[in-house]
């Protein structure tokens, strides 16, 4: 609180060691700090303004948070929800015009927000490019953007606008309309705009400033990567997102530990990338060149039909259509190559506990059978003309090379080092923001219900402690210094990928190989952690909480990773809604499961919203249909009194500032501090 006028005369009537105690301050650090913070607020006037104004801004509404999880590369669904907020521009709009406009104006009008250059390109075409079509547009848009900034500063607002335009959109966000003075102006400024051929640039810039108002904050719970085509255009979205963070997933991880020459986990993203006919990712993507890696597979595999690795089709290969024979040869390739991989990962780390998996040597090659868990298996595929039984884990020369070219590809591709760089700078592996914990997987714990002890590198850890120091192990296998820790590092992400004892994985076993070359079901079963049985166990679930810094009540656990079953009745909401499990199938090859094709979690002064999609046909046939994506909406929870801004974690830090700028203000009235002069 501020000092009453007595005790500031009081105050300046002091010498200088009374006004330090008249600060409160217990040594000479306070008024160090105090002069420090002085530098940027030199004067009463300027302290006092910024206290004012971070009150106001404490007593807005709060900003509204997307989140996100599992998009496994499903580019144009996330990016048609992204643009849209997941059918909120939609709602705004409705709410906007009501019934002014038709329906299927709503829809053109919102097209037109989430992808204004195709839009504005399909309405030339069509002849309808008119100046009345322009008016009409930008004095709708102008409609819709004071809408979604009502919530915020102006001042926040103009720091959103991009640069270009930003003068004409200020002064149509904010011209009062009901003053006859002003009227002329608007129309002047509009009119001049289409006059001087600008207004599709316009138009342009005020829907992108539409799209960055309507979500604050956006959170990504990981595995942007695998399955589906193109998620380094997710990534390239999410760079130039105002305000994003990123939870890794596992495949996320394996392809940081790829991006770093881990050659285990390059294996194992070529072969999840063939293994769904993912060549446009690697070739068109990041310019991974694959072609010693085709004539390799087929030359060894030329008589082999490798029916056991034909690719699945999720996605037509546009770019570079691949023969799926010739797929399922370089999908065997790669395989085997990467059991070779692993086999020397894990001999080289015993520490890991995973000599169970070392599976090219538990083949008998003179019987055609493998031994898994003590007991022998045939195998549907016999034909390994590369590895040499005596020491499977053997490179053949070819191979050697190949794996030599495929770890430069990866290592030298500035694209997706570029990504991977973001994907460090805006993500961990957990984050706790607004008394919600966000994670990917899980926290691995024991059957009765308390944290796994694992062991890493020779020391154990649990529960908070586990997701740290493998987050830092990850960092550390792009920069570390030390070599050993370096390759520590990069091997940890492979561990990451598979271990049973990774909370982004949180399965007994990774069982690819069962399922490619053993026909028996009970083989290919992967035994999930206990923490999957305990998501309605609020013991459990507050135990986790606090773990993480957080109280139980109130507080939320958002996770992704398992796809929720909708279609069977499984909810997303666990434990009364303490947890969330927000993975509701963006990737295709999981929508036959869960009955929808992907969830958001919306976060807003209101509560928690959840809504569910339908699947998305293509970018072109909603501009061209003038279709919507149809999502269901569900209140998860409603609180009592709307949140504002100081009820938020960023609210918490201006009340701190807020808290300095008043001693500060304290230092000026005692004299402590002088102001400095100003003109």
């Amino acid at each position: 609180m501020l000092f009453t006028q007595s005790e500031r005369d009081d105050n300046e009537s002091r010498q200088y060691p009374g006004r330090q105690r008249s600060l409160g301050a217990d040594n000479m650090r306070d008024l160090a700090y105090l002069k420090l913070l002085s530098r940027e607020y030199p004067n009463i006037r300027a302290a006092a303004s910024d206290i004012i104004n971070l009150q106001a801004i404490c007593g807005l509404p709060k900003g509204t948070e997307y989140f996100f999880s599992d998009l496994h590369g499903e580019h144009e669904a996330f990016i048609y929800l992204l643009r849209s907020s997941s059918g909120i521009i939609r709602e705004k709009i409705r709410e906007t015009f009501g019934h002014i406009i038709s329906e299927e104006d709503e829809v053109r009008l919102a097209n037109l927000i989430y992808y204004p250059e195709k839009m504005i390109n399909q309405i030339k075409q069509a002849n309808e490019y008119t100046e009345d079509w322009q008016k009409t547009a930008v004095y709708r848009l102008v409609q819709i953007c004071r809408e979604v900034s009502s919530k915020y500063t102006r001042s926040k607002v103009r720091k959103k606008m991009p640069k270009e335009f930003s003068g004409v959109i200020d002064e149509l966000l904010y011209v009062d309309n009901t003053d006859d003075n002003k009227t002329e102006y608007y129309s002047e400024l509009i009119n001049t705009l289409i006059d001087v051929r600008v207004a599709d640039s316009f138009i342009v810039v005020i829907c992108s400033l539409i799209r960055s108002l309507t979500i604050d904050n956006l959170h990504i719970l990981g595995d942007i990567f695998d399955r589906g085509p193109r998620p380094d255009i997710i990534l390239e979205e999410l760079m130039h997102f105002h305000d994003v963070d990123i939870q890794w997933g596992n495949h996320d991880v394996s392809w940081m530990g790829a991006a770093t020459g881990n050659r285990a986990c390059i294996c194992n993203v070529l072969r999840m990338a063939l293994g769904y006919n993912g060549f446009d990712v690697l070739e068109d993507g990041y310019g991974i060149n694959l072609r010693p890696l085709s004539m390799f597979a087929e030359r060894v595999y030329r008589d082999d039909p490798c029916t056991c690795f034909l690719p699945q089709i999720l996605d037509k290969n546009i770019y570079d259509a691949v023969d799926p024979k010739l797929a399922a040869k370089m999908h065997k390739a790669i395989a085997v190559l990467q059991y070779k991989e692993e086999g020397q990962i894990i001999k080289r780390h015993p520490e890991y506990g995973m000599e169970e998996r070392i599976l090219l040597s538990a083949i008998r090659y003179d019987r055609g059978t493998v031994t898994i868990d003590g007991k022998e298996y045939p195998m549907r595929d016999m034909n390994f003309p590369t590895v040499d039984p005596k020491d499977p884990y053997a490179f053949t020369p070819e191979e050697a090379d190949i794996m030599e070219r495929l770890e430069r590809a990866f290592m030298n591709c500035e694209k997706l080092q570029q990504h991977m760089k973001f994907l460090l700078a805006k993500g961990s592996l957990y984050k706790v923001y607004n008394n919600n914990l966000l994670y990917h997987g899980c926290v691995p714990l024991n059957k009765d219900g308390t944290f796994k002890e694992v062991e890493i590198y020779g020391k154990q850890y649990k529960g908070k402690a586990l997701y740290d120091i493998l987050d830092n192990y990850v960092r550390k296998g792009f920069v570390a210094v030390d070599k050993a820790e370096r390759e520590k590092g990069r091997d940890m992400m492979w561990y990451i990928w598979l271990n049973e004892n990774s909370p982004l994985f949180g399965k007994d076993k990774m069982a690819t190989f069962e399922r490619y070359f053993l026909a028996e079901k009970e083989t290919h079963k992967e035994v999930k952690n206990p923490y999957y049985d305990m998501l309605e166990n609020e013991e459990v679930l507050d135990r986790i909480l606090r773990e993480f810094g957080l109280e139980p009540e109130g507080a939320h656990i958002i996770n992704g990773h398992v796809p929720v079953k909708s279609k069977d009745g499984e909810s997303p909401l666990k434990c009364g809604g303490k947890l969330l499990v927000i993975d509701g199938g963006f990737s295709r090859a999981y929508q036959k499961e869960t009955g929808i094709a992907g969830n958001t979690l919306i976060y807003n002064s209101y509560g928690l919203i959840l809504a569910a999609h339908d699947p998305f046909e293509s970018t072109e046939a909603a501009i061209e249909k003038e279709s919507d994506i149809h999502s269901e909406s569900r209140m998860v929870k409603w609180v009592p009194e709307r949140k504002c801004v100081g009820d938020t974690d960023i609210g918490r830090e201006l009340k701190e500032k807020i808290k300095d700028l008043e001693k500060l203000l304290n230092a000026y009235y005692s004299g402590a501090i002088a102001e400095k002069f100003t003109r």
